[in-house]
């Protein structure tokens, strides 16, 4: 009994403690910021009694105190760098009324409550990876469970210390990638508890690459943000190994593409990435910046960081080979499930590398994982699948395939469809959950967390 009261301490403590402060910024009690509003009416008052009333003024003060009671009506916390700059703002604006300038200490003094109210944000955790490696190594059936690994990403543990999920904030909204990893269980609990968490920072959630029984769990379990809606937004593209193979007229593309690669004498091996030596990690590295990306770094829900530098843990990789010898392309592969779970990270190929190179990889991993007792392979996500297999298109559906191909520049999403339907693997789809009221700040945090380069963390 007295284990299970220390556990169940240690489990609280892992909640209010280790799910860990978003922000190094020192969070100041209610207080202050009634301090700072009080501050502003006294300003207000010896202005109004000095110069009269000036309508311009007396805007720019209603908007400040709009600002600051939007913000407590988020709950915001208000922290000592914010209060900080609030006050000096206030100071400029007076400084530039006294200056005769009117249009500046209208902005200044507009701005106040805004500044004061400002979200705060999180960072990221990477120092916590050895404890999500333990949870992405008990998650079962999710493919993206070992993208938890980004090192862009905040971490929140249930209060059981089973079950967690990653997320990272931006424009006050908290984006949470992907299900929660380790116990299933566990889920609802740790989305509630996240959903507290969130709203007691100031916090709107929206969730990326939800699958269906997490997105029902976010509709129903986090009672702290209310009105989440789901979007379906594609499909994962999962290989049952045990039982695929390439047989029948649906497989008849992929059988062709693999066998031009055996025709060309290509050949293919897989490794563990922390086994990689030195000289062939470059080599790889080479055909990256081939294609003038360098440093793998953006991503967030998919796409990991520190490219074949073994920093996380059950990384596998493919290796593909021309006739000559030449390394010519290769893929790095996460697991989960007690590694009886791969899910594709990216392919590289050489410019000049032969056609099917990735459908042979893909083949080569197959037959691997069916000797290894892997039990699926994620391929990756398909977005908007029946999109794209449509042929006739009506205008509302042709205006939304055209709208897919903006994103060209960051991602080929009729390409990689084309690619994936090969392997005939679709599975469960996968929801975006956002609140209408709030789809333009989530639609930004959600493009630029997962387009947008990052700051490389350790």
């Amino acid at each position: 009994m007295a284990e299970t009261r220390t556990a169940a301490a240690a489990g609280a403590r892992t909640y209010r403690d280790v799910a860990l402060n978003p922000t190094r910024a020192v969070r100041l009690p209610l207080i202050a910021g009634l301090l700072l509003v009080g501050l502003i009416l006294i300003y207000a008052a010896n202005r109004g009694e000095r110069e009269g009333l000036d309508r311009g003024w007396f805007v720019a003060l209603s908007l400040a105190g709009l600002f600051a009671a939007r913000g407590l009506h988020l709950r915001r916390p208000i922290t000592l760098p914010h209060f900080a700059v609030a006050l000096i703002t206030l100071g400029v604006s007076e400084i530039a009324y006294r200056a005769t300038h009117p249009g500046v200490g209208f902005a200044c003094l507009a701005a106040t409550g805004a500044i004061l109210m400002l979200p705060v944000g999180s960072r990221p955790q990477p120092e916590l990876r050895a404890r999500v490696a333990a949870l992405v190594d008990r998650s079962t059936a999710d493919p993206l469970a070992p993208f938890a690994f980004h090192s862009a990403k905040s971490y929140f543990f249930g209060s059981a210390g089973t079950a967690a999920l990653g997320y990272r904030t931006r424009f006050g909204i908290a984006v949470v990638a992907g299900d929660p990893i380790g116990d299933r269980a566990a889920f609802p609990a740790v989305i509630a508890e996240f959903s507290e968490f969130a709203a007691d920072h100031g916090w709107r959630v929206a969730v990326l690459g939800a699958s269906p029984e997490a997105a029902e769990l976010w509709r129903t379990r986090a009672a702290e943000q209310p009105g989440l809606h789901p979007i379906p937004i594609g499909r994962d593209v999962v290989i049952d190994v045990p039982h695929f193979a390439m047989t029948g007229r649906h497989f008849r593309n992929l059988r062709q593409a693999v066998s031009r690669t055996r025709n060309a004498g290509v050949t293919t091996e897989i490794v563990a990435e922390r086994d990689l030596p030195a000289d062939l990690r470059a080599t790889l590295l080479s055909i990256v910046a081939e294609w003038g990306h360098g440093a793998q770094n953006r991503g967030f829900s998919m796409i990991l960081d520190h490219l074949l530098d073994g920093r996380h843990p059950g990384m596998l990789v493919v290796i593909a080979r021309d006739a000559t010898g030449e390394v010519v392309g290769f893929q790095r592969y996460g697991s989960s499930g007690h590694g009886t779970e791969l899910s594709l990270d990216v392919p590289w190929r050489r410019r000049d590398a032969p056609n099917g190179l990735d459908e042979r990889m893909v083949a080569d991993l197959v037959t691997y994982g069916q000797e290894h007792g892997v039990q699926r392979i994620s391929l990756a996500f398909a977005a908007f699948p029946e999109l794209f297999a449509d042929t006739s298109r009506s205008r509302v559906r042709q205006g939304l395939y055209l709208a897919t191909h903006t994103l060209d520049p960051l991602i080929r999403l009729e390409s990689l469809y084309r690619f994936l339907r090969k392997f005939n693997s679709f599975a469960d789809q996968r929801y975006v959950l956002i609140r209408w009221r709030e789809v333009l700040f989530a639609a930004a945090a959600l493009l630029t967390l997962e387009f947008l380069p990052h700051r490389h963390e350790n």
